[in-house]
């Protein structure tokens, strides 16, 4: 390397730390050097590649609402802003919607969530049993009270493409991207002087990034700091179904279980209970939760997917934060120049644009202007006054 000082280092340079590349390379108050850390240019195993690549706007925090909607902003306009060169890259969005469904048992919280998700501006109407049957022919709503539907800004994408738009226009704006991993965070104090890569190498920062996934909390340890986040293993199944299921959007089921289409099939998966879910970092997929736990409660609200054949699946894993579920974003209060974005619990992809722009925020102004995420910071943390999500897939 030429350089072995930077203005800001990033630690991950998947979703979240490319769109901080970009956000910080793209703002006019910022001429400063970025350098991103990525111990894998391949991407073969992140979390963004790995994921279910989808967006929604009902959630329960008016945060991950507006940190959702200016993702779909953003990705409206997705080609022409990362373009390089005359060429646009494409995030393939398909605004097809999430339907959130309810028994008598979840309706008084998907009302409260509708409430709040339309103070906000969400696009969103509550649907009865009736209307998803008159909407929804192939679905099965006996047992159901109520179905929350995304009429426009919610839907799926590619993700991999999208981590590589904002890759890409970092790069072209002079962001540098280094395959390595930090080994060792050197702090003076309350200062980060820089960091230490596996192959030696040593580099100095005037601002540290954490945008590590499920590599964060051993660099925050580095660091000195215990972060609340652990790697939760997550599978998606791949099936096939010979009958049409016309307009299906992104349905989560009572069950937690979640179906969208796919090519020309399906995606699902399902969260598996807390005691079965412990820390994991390994890809190996848990085939019986599809055999006895999904295609069941897949077959029971859909009646033709009892014809469905899986034909491949993966695993990858969540940054679980284990304390709320919601990303910790911000600065330590023992610490001056190291920036966290961690813990996204499945949202980071939807979330990337949003924490990308704050965190270039934080960086070139010192705080937040666009959107106010305060809130998500340490302090609800250190304080354990925790922001629960209600709406966690």
């Amino acid at each position: 390397m030429a350089n072995n000082q930077y203005d800001v280092v990033i630690a991950g340079g998947a979703a979240a730390g490319s769109a901080a590349a970009y956000f910080l390379t793209a703002n006019p108050g910022f001429a400063g050097s970025v350098l991103v850390v990525e111990k894998d240019l391949s991407y073969q195993r992140c979390a963004t590649a790995l994921s279910a690549a989808s967006i929604r706007h009902q959630f329960s925090t008016p945060e991950n609402i507006r940190m959702s909607q200016f993702g779909t902003e953003f990705l409206r306009g997705f080609g022409p802003t990362l373009a390089v060169g005359g060429e646009q890259p494409d995030a393939s969005f398909h605004e097809g919607g999430y339907l959130f469904l309810a028994t008598g048992a979840g309706l008084a919280i998907l009302n409260e969530n509708h409430a709040t998700q339309k103070s906000l501006g969400a696009d969103v109407v509550v649907l009865t049993p009736e209307q998803l049957t008159a909407r929804f022919a192939w679905l099965s709503t006996d047992d159901l009270a109520a179905g929350s539907l995304g009429l426009s800004g919610e839907g799926w994408l590619d993700a991999y493409g999208m981590m590589q738009g904002f890759r890409k226009k970092a790069i072209a704006q002079g962001a540098l991207y280094l395959e390595g991993e930090v080994m060792q965070v050197r702090r003076h104090g309350r200062r980060i002087a820089g960091v230490t890569l596996k192959d030696g190498t040593a580099i100095e920062c005037g601002t540290f990034i954490n945008t590590a996934g499920t590599g964060a909390p051993a660099l925050a340890r580095m660091a000195g700091i215990e972060l609340p986040v652990q790697a939760r293993k997550r599978c998606v199944f791949y099936f096939e179904c010979p009958d049409p299921v016309p307009g299906c959007p992104m349905v989560i089921d009572p069950s937690g279980a979640y179906f969208r289409p796919e090519g020309q099939g399906f995606i699902c998966g399902i969260s598996p209970p807390e005691q079965d879910d412990p820390e994991c970092l390994d890809f190996e997929v848990q085939h019986a939760l599809f055999d006895d736990v999904l295609w069941p409660l897949l077959a029971a609200r859909v009646p033709v997917f009892e014809a469905i054949r899986c034909t491949h699946s993966w695993a990858g894993h969540y940054d679980m934060n284990i304390l709320d579920h919601n990303v910790i974003i911000g600065a330590h209060p023992d610490i001056d120049n190291m920036l966290f974005a961690n813990g996204f619990s499945g949202h980071g992809m939807q979330q990337s644009p949003a924490v990308g722009r704050a965190l270039s925020e934080l960086v070139v102004f010192g705080r937040y202007l666009s959107l106010d995420l305060s809130r998500m910071g340490w302090k609800r943390i250190l304080d354990n006054d925790l922001i629960i999500e209600k709406n966690v897939v």
